[in-house]
């Protein structure tokens, strides 16, 4: 079985995260890992129609945010990566500075020591110097910076589109197909 470990932190867009662990329930050949921030507790109260607990309902396995100890913080728990969705600047900054201090940054950071994938969906705009100088010393440790920019080939008709086309695009790269996206198939010839 694979596993694939979700956080979600506290920036917006906690659907982001809801939704890749709603995608990864009809794949069971995948275990869910999930690590929620105790402001994504927040986040996910003010953005959407459900609580904590019915998103960790969602998951096989959920980790406590501040047990370093955890399985998911030693190399040797074998994982096909991470995918943090959202991604707060605060998460982002930790990862940048291996500042291990909670089990989303120290499990971002053993992914990253084993050349395993770690997708940041990172959530804010505008970003400044300092955001742009810490998203480049993740992504020179190996992490991927996939802020949620919406695509509008394939004319989505509402917000779950977006959201879906977005998160199965994440999951592109881990080689997990969930069917959610609408691939390119160019402009065709005149």
């Amino acid at each position: 079985m694979q596993r694939l470990i979700i956080a979600i932190t506290g920036a917006s867009g906690a659907i982001y995260g809801v939704r890749a662990l709603e995608a990864l329930r009809e794949a069971p050949e995948i275990e869910t890992h999930l690590i929620l921030s105790p402001s994504a507790k927040l986040t996910i109260a003010a953005e959407l129609d459900m609580t904590a607990d019915e998103v960790k309902a969602m998951a096989d396995i959920v980790h406590p945010y501040k047990d370093i100890g955890a399985s998911l913080s030693s190399g040797s728990f074998r994982t096909a990566g991470m995918l943090i969705a959202p991604c707060s600047i605060k998460t982002l900054s930790g990862i940048a500075n291996s500042y291990n201090d909670n089990l989303i940054v120290r499990t971002a950071d053993v992914c990253l020591k084993e050349r395993r994938r770690v997708v940041l969906l990172l959530r804010e705009t505008p970003l400044h110097r300092g955001h742009l100088d810490l998203a480049l010393r993740a992504t020179d440790n190996g992490a991927v910076i996939m802020p949620p920019v919406p695509a509008f080939y394939h004319r989505p008709e509402s917000i779950d589109d977006i959201v879906n086309q977005t998160v199965g695009r994440a999951f592109d790269l881990f080689d997990i197909d969930v069917g959610t996206v609408s691939r390119w198939g160019g402009m065709g010839a005149d």
